[in-house]
């Protein structure tokens, strides 16, 4: 009997769904204009760990980034599995921003509603902006949107089933780099 070969891009196929975009340390570090050359006209924002923490802590300077991004004609939507109407509007209100809440993802209902919202027929034009593979990049890799993968801004705070898939989380960005490496390109490559 023969034996067979898998090439590595076919063991990390099976990853690949979970694969980000790009991976990047904050939402404060995504350039406007880089967006703007990737074709990219809205921004689906995740929420928790994202720009809020589970205390209630935001990210500093969350405002001025938000600005930067609508001058440049990008469109913003908020899209949360979150349910608790005043944790979700004490940000929404506060920075004026549409939001679509216990949206379920991965599933892409919540995300394809954003995305209509927001006026975009294309959903390669939409980057999905959030903390967890598992929700965010997935949910957006499935819808065949951008995907964009901050780190959480908090672990520590973490609910008890999002810090059971951090330790899974782990293992696929280990995939990630990996992968990314033996392509010959860095984390921070282009969109």
């Amino acid at each position: 009997m023969e034996e067979v070969r898998i090439s590595k891009d076919e063991k990390l196929y099976k990853y690949m769904k979970y694969f980000p975009t790009k991976y990047i340390e904050s939402i404060l570090h995504i350039d406007p204009k880089e967006l703007k050359i990737n074709g990219i006209e809205g921004i689906i924002l995740d929420l928790d760990n994202t720009i809020i923490d589970k205390s209630g802590e935001e990210i500093p300077d969350f405002e001025k980034w938000k600005n930067s991004i609508i001058e440049n004609g990008i469109k913003i939507i908020l899209v949360t599995n979150n349910f608790l109407k005043k944790r979700i509007e004490k940000i929404t209100k506060k920075y004026n921003l549409e939001y679509v809440s216990f949206a379920r993802k991965p599933n892409t209902k919540g995300l394809i509603k954003a995305q209509k919202l927001m006026g975009i027929e294309n959903p390669i034009k939409v980057a999905v902006i959030g903390d967890q593979v598992f929700t965010d990049v997935r949910g957006g890799n499935k819808a065949g949107m951008k995907t964009i993968l901050v780190k959480p801004l908090s672990e520590k705070k973490d609910y008890m089933v999002t810090k059971i898939l951090r330790n899974n989380e782990k293992k696929i960005l280990k995939k990630y780099e990996e992968y990314i490496k033996e392509k010959g390109e860095t984390w921070k490559e282009k969109l």
